[in-house]
């Protein structure tokens, strides 16, 4: 799945040298001029890195910064700017910026630490977990347990976050009904296949068009179910 940048810099020159590295890359890349712009096309799940100057017109990167970590406690931010004063390192790092990098800088360098960033969306604790996820239409937030499908916003539990990054982890595999009992419900006295085959119910009526002819959740009768992107 391609990566979806955020990149806001004022700067034209600059902001189009950095976009055509990033697309080289092979990165899906939004842009905005001002911190306003910025906070306006922020949405949670939407992105998987954030790059911010600090001098921006309007609302600066500081505040950019604070505006998303209101809305998104994970997606990863990399400060980018002529700033390089301690005290502002400092200040972005305690407004939850992952990374700071100051101009001029070397191109090589801001891409390795872009690449670093965004391994933050998979980690290895046994299993992928992943930050955030998109599909079709839809888009999933873990870290918020919020999630966007059908043109509407939805809250998801945490117990069908858990059941869909599973699911979405064995991307084209059937999972067994006795696994997702034994890994999810494990806490449950008498947890039942029945209440598996309810969340599947709802997901389908989250994330796709036609419910009654699911093209993402499909129920494998007697064995388990199975997510096809």
């Amino acid at each position: 799945m391609q990566k979806r940048i955020l990149l806001v810099e004022d700067e034209e020159n600059i902001l189009k040298t950095i976009r055509l590295n990033l697309e080289l890359e092979g990165y899906q890349v939004v842009s905005a001029i001002d911190g306003d712009s910025a906070i306006r096309a922020f949405e949670p799940g939407e992105f998987d890195l954030c790059i911010l100057d600090v001098m921006l017109p309007l609302v600066n990167g500081f505040d950019v910064c604070a505006a998303i970590r209101e809305k998104d406690k994970s997606v990863p931010v990399l400060f980018l700017t002529a700033k390089g004063e301690g005290e502002d390192r400092v200040r972005g790092l305690k407004l939850g910026a992952d990374d700071y990098l100051t101009k001029p800088f070397h191109l090589e360098e801001f891409l390795l630490r872009v690449n670093n960033l965004l391994k933050r969306s998979v980690r290895k604790e046994g299993v992928n977990l992943m930050a955030q996820y998109s599909f079709g239409d839809n888009h999933i937030n873990f870290a918020s347990y919020e999630a966007k499908g059908n043109g509407q916003h939805w809250s998801l539990t945490k117990r069908e976050a858990e059941l869909l990054r599973m699911l979405i982890s064995r991307n084209g595999e059937v999972v067994s009904r006795d696994e997702i009992l034994e890994k999810l419900w494990k806490d449950d006295s008498q947890p039942t296949g029945r209440a598996i085959d309810n969340y599947i119910l709802n997901f389908r009526k989250y994330f796709e068009a036609n419910p009654k002819e699911p093209r993402f959740f499909h129920s494998i009768r007697g064995v388990g179910y199975r997510f096809t992107e």
